[in-house]
């Protein structure tokens, strides 16, 4: 009688947590529509006011109805695609090298000694300078593009990852190793959980450059992606294409930092912070 009271109960705390959670994703979804649906109006009015210029600045209605004609006819989705594949594999190979080398850095003090000074030098280094050299190596294919936006995404992911192992309680540590943890226990279960906070926000910055390099990456020679399309557009004088295309970059960009987010949030649902407490 009192596991079915119970079970009861715990469903009613359940839907009643779901009627609560529903009206605030729709309020986000609302108050962060608003501007972005505004500056659309406005601009919508004022091309067809003719106060801006129309070979300068199409409307929104004619951009659109440029991206849904390449839509139909089946080449945008072949750029998008592209595009996306290629932000991917150089997000994985990035996120997975600076994971595994900021470890080692964050924990170990040798390797900071060893590896951290020649980092931080070619953290410096500015992004299009590596564009001449990876084509040297690597040609014009999908190498060298996957391989600078790997660049792009690996330091911000290095630098949270290094951050956030050495902002780790030391009790915590102690702790560990009054229990006999050994290093690799340590690390797994102590370290890398603590410093996941930080991890999160360094991988949602990796992805925010990975797609600001996958510009520079498909303008240095690709024959198709959304880089290529700003390319068309700039050779065509289309800027209704040129605007399509980093509108469908801004898309795709917050669409994928917004998967990102969502498993942020729900991997950290265990803090007690303040944010999961609004």
């Amino acid at each position: 009688m009192e596991h079915r009271e119970h079970a009861v109960l715990s469903k009613a705390n359940k839907t009643k947590e779901l009627r609560f959670t529903k009206p605030k994703i729709n309020r986000k979804v609302l108050l962060g529509s608003i501007l972005p649906l505004t500056l659309l109006i406005i601009w919508e009015a004022s091309g067809r006011m003719g106060i801006i210029e129309s070979h300068l600045l199409p409307i929104p209605s004619v951009i659109v109805e440029g991206l849904y004609q390449m839509a139909l006819e089946g080449t945008l989705w072949g750029h998008i695609g592209t595009t996306l594949m290629r932000v991917f594999a150089g997000f994985l190979i990035g996120t997975f090298t600076a994971v595994i080398i900021g470890s080692l850095v964050g924990y170990m003090k040798i390797f900071e000694e060893l590896i951290d000074p020649i980092i931080q030098a070619f953290r410096s280094i500015p992004s299009l300078a590596w564009v001449p050299l990876f084509i040297l190596w690597m040609g014009i294919g999908e190498s060298s593009k996957v391989i600078l936006i790997a660049v792009g995404v690996f330091f911000p992911v290095y630098l949270n990852m290094v951050a956030g192992i050495r902002g780790v309680d030391r009790k915590l540590i102690e702790v560990g190793k009054i229990y006999g943890y050994t290093s690799f226990e340590i690390v797994s279960k102590i370290i890398l959980p603590a410093s996941l906070p930080s991890l999160l926000t360094g991988i949602r910055s990796g992805l925010g450059l990975g797609w600001m390099f996958v510009v520079a990456a498909e303008i240095m020679g690709a024959s198709k992606g959304l880089g290529y399309l700003l390319i068309v557009g700039q050779n065509t004088y289309s800027p209704d294409v040129i605007i399509g295309s980093i509108i469908l970059f801004a898309i795709l960009g917050k669409f994928t930092d917004w998967l990102l987010k969502f498993i942020e949030e729900r991997s950290l649902r265990w803090q007690d912070s303040y944010a999961n407490q609004r």
